[in-house]
């Protein structure tokens, strides 16, 4: 009997699934995780299959079109600026003090030895302007029940095909994704995680990312803090500022 409960239960949760329009569950989405502008500082670290590493920076963004990332610690990598302009990125070295762009081939480069790309931090833009999407399930993570949504791109210009993502029903942020190659290939793993409600969104301040073709044992992402919707000066945002 608790057996037949528990199936009805799961079918009716599946139903109410089914019904939810996938694209209103990303709009959803996106009024957590996306906004006008955003001050954030971080910590990034990469676990090698030996040692890891701790990169710390702070990035002025604004919308899906512009941003500006300066690198504080270690000694190594203090100074090293990167901005984001539309679909251009340029990257200021301060120990040979030159600005290089990056571009084609060189996106998909792994960001400072992490399991992110290049690629991965360019595009910003909302997920439903670019892949088509459909509930295709449910399951529950951590004690927490998730739609999983499947994600075909309807654009060329992504660097994964198709993404499957498990959306948390109540708080709708993501709790986890794979990315996947248009070959079917599976490329990325991300897990989200120390969602707390910011400024009225719920927003993850932790992502581990696994690149599933490389050696190591992932990429840590950490909001330490995060302020959202702020005055940030125009000039931020211009290749003058790499040099300053």
């Amino acid at each position: 009997m608790k057996t037949i409960l528990i199936l009805i239960l799961s079918t009716c949760f599946l139903i109410t699934a089914s019904a939810q329009d996938a694209d209103n569950i990303l709009n959803r989405v996106e009024r957590n995780m996306s906004s006008d502008n955003r001050i954030f500082e971080s910590s990034m670290i990469i676990h090698g299959n030996r040692v890891s590493r701790i990169i710390t920076s702070r990035t002025y963004a604004v919308g899906d079109k512009q941003s500006f990332t300066e690198y504080l610690s270690p000694a190594r990598e203090q100074g090293t600026k990167m901005l984001k302009l539309e679909n251009q990125l340029w990257i200021y070295s301060p120990s040979t003090d030159r600005t290089i762009q990056i571009s084609g081939h060189m996106l998909r480069q792994s960001l400072m030895g992490s399991d992110l790309s290049y690629e991965d931090m360019m595009d910003d833009r909302k997920i439903t302007e670019i892949y088509d999407s459909k509930v295709v399930g449910t399951e529950t993570i951590d004690g927490r029940n998730t739609w999983i949504l499947e994600l075909t791109a309807k654009v060329s210009d992504v660097a994964y095909h198709t993404r499957k993502m498990w959306i948390d029903t109540e708080r709708y942020v993501p709790l986890r994704e794979e990315l996947f190659a248009k070959s079917g290939q599976l490329l990325k793993r991300t897990t989200l995680s120390e969602v707390n409600q910011i400024d009225g969104r719920w927003f993850p301040m932790k992502v581990v990312y696994k690149d599933v073709l490389k050696q190591g044992l992932g990429t840590e992402f950490i909001i330490i803090s995060v302020k959202f919707n702020q005055s940030i000066p125009d000039h931020i945002f211009t290749k003058a500022a790499l040099k300053q």
